[in-house]
């Protein structure tokens, strides 16, 4: 009794199934078989694109800072950047990029390629106003032609590295003058030429640096 019982439901249970597929359209049946599949299955989250902040930086300065970036020159098709307050002052879209170190000046918008000139250079930092901001950044090379008395002038805005360039040292700085900027902040970078270890041919990689200032310094 038992056993024709089971194979009278399991009969049962075939045309029911058979009639389900006949009268039933295939999409339905589609749909039905996906929401069973999902049944169980965890959501899939998607995290929001990260919001653009000033300068490129990963994260945003804090209220009352300036952004600013520094990116030196790499290879010959990849110039150096100056970026602050998410305003670029020296790229290769601007047309003001050249070979040698590339000064820019915060509320000047002076901008000098200083390879063949140092002594221009040592007149514009002279000339620089007080209280002012110098970003720096080498493209290709910022060391032949540099003299002494133009090392020792970016000595005294507080560069532990211009004594160490060499040929086509990647090399960026920012410079306060007049006033001191906080220790905790990031001032300068250099990456040496190596031929075992560059990145181009004949050039060392690019380097930057980046950070946010107090506006009230």
């Amino acid at each position: 009794v038992r056993l024709a019982g089971l194979l009278l439901t399991a009969l049962a249970a075939w045309y029911l199934g058979y009639l389900l597929t006949v009268c039933l359209p295939k999409e339905t049946i589609k749909t039905s078989i996906a929401n069973l599949q999902a049944i169980g299955k965890k959501p899939v989250l998607k995290a929001p694109v990260p919001k653009r902040q000033k300068c490129d930086h990963w994260s945003p300065c804090s209220p009352g800072n300036y952004a600013y970036r520094i990116l030196t020159g790499g290879g010959k098709g990849k110039l150096a950047k100056i970026c602050f307050e998410d305003e670029l002052l020296t790229s290769e879209e601007k047309g003001n990029v050249g070979r040698g170190i590339n000064i820019a000046i915060v509320n000047c918008n002076c901008v000098i390629d200083s390879t063949d000139h140092s002594g221009d250079m040592v007149t514009f930092i002279k000339n620089a106003p007080e209280g002012s901001l110098l970003l720096m950044a080498t493209h290709d090379d910022g060391s032949t032609r540099l003299k002494d008395d133009a090392k020792k002038l970016i000595e005294e805005l507080g560069s532990k590295e211009i004594w160490n360039m060499k040929f086509r040292s990647s090399w960026a700085f920012i410079a306060a003058k007049g006033f001191k900027m906080p220790d905790n902040i990031q001032k300068e970078k250099i990456n040496h030429s190596d031929k075992n270890n560059n990145r181009y041919s004949g050039w060392p990689a690019e380097i930057q640096i980046e950070g946010c200032i107090p506006r009230n310094l």
